[in-house]
């Protein structure tokens, strides 16, 4: 099982943009997904998450900007960031609890993409 994100980059304060995670691999079932970041010195921090009946989390500093969406059908997690701030400059990282068959749920993480908001 693999995680791929795709998505990030360089965008003005105030801008969007839009990350993308894929699963592939054998798959029985895929739990929570989420979407965390790390900025330099920091330490890794939720973002938010979706649970697989859609039930949303969000971390106070991204609400109401950040919307995170997945698709069962397609094993895909998207985050769509608006009025992005230099402080959500980070490296992005996706994430889900995956249950592969005959084995127990594991946790998988993306290779993470870099978000970088110019003030």
């Amino acid at each position: 099982v693999q995680l791929q994100a795709s998505g990030g980059g360089l965008v003005r304060a105030g801008g969007s943009l839009r990350l993308s995670c894929k699963a592939s691999g054998i798959i029985w079932r895929i739990d929570d997904m989420a979407w965390y970041r790390q900025a330099p010195g920091k330490q890794r921090e939720l973002v938010a998450s979706v649970t697989s009946r859609d039930r949303t989390i969000y971390s106070d500093s991204v609400k109401g900007r950040f919307t995170i969406a997945r698709d069962n059908s397609l094993y895909t997690v998207d985050l769509a960031m608006n009025a992005l701030k230099p402080e959500d400059t980070a490296v992005y990282y996706c994430y889900a609890r995956i249950l592969s068959f005959g084995t127990d749920p594991g946790d998988y993480w993306g290779q993470g993409t870099q978000v970088t908001v110019s003030s």
